[in-house]
């Protein structure tokens, strides 16, 4: 049967699964009468919530006797060790482009590793049904981009479809009539070559996705590159650079059929598959007959630039909620991420109840700290903090490439906040409907915590992307948060009438009712210093009765925190408190006195 392995990139939101979704439906992999999710590919919980891929994962479709291995990829900057890797298994890319949105930095990331691969994209330019869609402006602007991105000859000379994945049709000119995918579908088998392969030489595979099952053990996905692997066979697994982890034997090989793992008997070279049997090899070894000696070339990953402290919750309420809160469960859950995602580091720190866990970006560690508050983990987190490097005696510091689009009305606001985070702008221009398009280079410290404040700024009509940039000379400090805190002198029970006293201070955190312990922080001062404040007291009854009769408290509702918000939100001397059912924010010492004497010391 005639093979074509491809994989769809682009940025987050530009519809990479529903046009999966659309292409499984088309092929007929789904019954007429069977009822299928929205997004299929999105299996994951978080997935599902937040609208977004986090995982990449394969699908395989047959049509006409042709079978198509697709992989779908996440589209958000955090993710982007996955996309890395998924680019070594296929033989072409379909890149979707938004048809008003045009090419993002997310765009240009995926395409960069997709040109320095050899690989020739497709371009589909999607949601050409929308209202404020410019289609032939946005093909102009990728060709831009690829003319920018130093693409050769053979790849600036891309061919380009409009579609719109929701509704299922794409079309070689606008005004043509739509129907349905076929036009993509003859693409990809007349652009994309069929795999290029060896099937007489001995069995060799890159392991590129990792997963753990229960019944199975550990499940390795990969494109088989040369041989034939049958199941039962004798395999080995080597490093990147030939030493040999473990040998073992193939005791399943699953073979994707829609959304279906068929397993098979064997599978050839060409063939995107997933093997189970070994123990200890992780994403970028090679997996092979053991005859063989040299292991394929993997891509090196991108290094972290976040890190954040992972430790046991010690707060008074530790325990009450989750039924993980050892360090030692702690530890094992973060190891066992940190093998399945390459893009995450791992290590002990001085302390034997704390470990540094260091990834792309916030939304990557606050996705992993989401997954184990599921899981029933309790944890007290740090706030996140960039991983400097020194180049020629000098600290350098991580810097993103930020691009926002905004009303025009919002603009000003935008580039004095940005320059105020030590954000050089680059570029300026309209992107249409009334917006203007920025680019700023950032260093990353200055963006923690700073989209809330944006989605404010812009009254939410804003858009934010970034992306790694490059390392930089240190820019000097940025100003951090400019209120103080109001925190809890005791435990109990908050009271509405405790609250209601204090509403002058500033806004509160939490709701009546909720427990609070001393350093628990309540509220957000007004000023720039923290106040320690009752919010225990209850109203003194006496048997004096007075004219204005007692009315009932009303309170300002509280500014209720979601994780990726307290994270950004506490300074270097607080912690986050997670546990499956609260997020709380915490001084990282409770005792006031303490706090005092650490204070002094840090002036000191």
């Amino acid at each position: 049967m005639n093979l074509r392995n491809i994989a769809i990139i682009a940025h987050v939101d530009h519809g990479k699964t529903t046009l999966v979704d659309q292409m499984l439906k088309q092929s007929g992999t789904f019954r007429e009468n069977q009822q299928v999710a929205e997004r299929a590919m999105d299996s994951n919980d978080l997935e599902r919530e937040r609208g977004i891929t986090i995982l990449a994962k394969c699908t395989s479709i047959i049509r006409n006797d042709m079978r198509f291995n697709i992989v779908d990829t996440p589209g958000h900057a955090d993710f982007g060790g996955e996309v890395e890797r998924i680019l070594s298994m296929v033989d072409g890319v379909v890149l979707l482009c938004d048809a008003a949105e045009g090419p993002l930095p997310q765009t240009k990331f995926v395409v960069s590793k997709a040109l320095a691969q050899g690989l020739r994209p497709i371009v589909v330019i999607n949601k050409v049904d929308r209202s404020d869609a410019r289609p032939h402006q946005v093909h102009d602007e990728v060709f831009d981009l690829f003319a920018a991105l130093d693409a050769t000859e053979e790849q600036l000379d891309f061919p380009t479809l409009f579609a719109s994945g929701r509704n299922g049709w794409a079309v070689e000119k606008m005004g043509d009539e739509p129907k349905d995918l076929s036009p993509l579908f003859d693409l990809i088998v007349r652009h994309v070559p069929a795999p290029k392969v060896n099937k007489d030489a001995p069995f060799t595979m890159l392991a590129t996705i990792l997963e753990a099952n229960p019944f199975l053990g550990r499940l390795l996905t990969g494109r088989v590159q040369t041989g034939t692997v049958k199941t039962n066979m004798s395999i080995k697994a080597m490093t990147r650079d030939g030493q040999t982890i473990e040998q073992g034997r193939v005791t399943k090989i699953l073979s994707f059929r829609g959304l279906e793992r068929v397993p098979v008997d064997e599978a050839q070279a060409g063939d995107i598959v997933i093997i189970a049997g070994l123990t200890k090899a992780t994403v970028a070894d090679t997996l092979c007959d053991v005859a063989v000696t040299e292991a394929l070339q993997a891509k090196p990953i991108d290094p972290p630039t976040i890190g954040m402290t992972f430790a046991v919750n010690d707060s008074p309420l530790a325990g009450t909620e989750g039924d993980k809160v050892t360090s030692r469960m702690i530890r094992d859950r973060l190891l066992r991420e940190a093998e399945s995602n390459v893009a995450i580091r791992v290590t002990e720190t001085q302390g034997a109840d704390a470990y540094e866990v260091a990834g792309r970006g916030e939304l990557q560690l606050g996705i992993l700290i989401e997954n184990m508050r599921r899981e029933g983990f309790e944890l007290s987190i740090s706030r996140p903090r960039v991983l400097y490097q020194t180049v020629d005696g000098q600290r350098h510091e991580p810097i993103e490439e930020v691009v926002i689009d905004v009303d025009e009305q919002y603009s000003g606001t935008v580039v004095n906040k940005m320059s105020e985070r030590k954000a050089e702008m680059t570029d300026m221009r309209p992107s249409g409907g009334g917006k203007i398009r920025l680019t700023f280079l950032a260093p990353s410290r200055g963006l923690i915590g700073y989209f809330s404040e944006f989605l404010s700024d812009t009254r939410g009509t804003g858009l934010m992307n970034r992306l790694f940039h490059s390392y930089a000379p240190y820019k000097g400090p940025i100003a951090a948060r400019r209120t103080g805190v109001l925190i809890a002198n005791g435990a109990g029970e908050a009271v509405a009438y405790a609250m209601w006293k204090l509403e002058d201070r500033g806004p509160m955190l939490i709701s009546p009712g909720a427990k609070v312990y001393e350093g628990m922080i309540v509220g957000e001062h007004s000023k720039s210093n923290d106040l320690d404040v009752n919010v225990l007291e209850g109203k003194k009854l006496t048997n004096i009765r007075t004219t204005s009769k007692d009315e009932a408290v009303r309170l300002t509702p509280p500014m209720l925190m979601t994780l990726e918000k307290a994270l950004a939100y506490i300074a270097d001397d607080e912690l986050v408190e997670v546990t499956p059912q609260n997020i709380r924010l915490r001084k990282r010492y409770l005792d006031p006195n303490m706090r005092k004497r650490m204070a002094k010391q840090a002036e000191a």
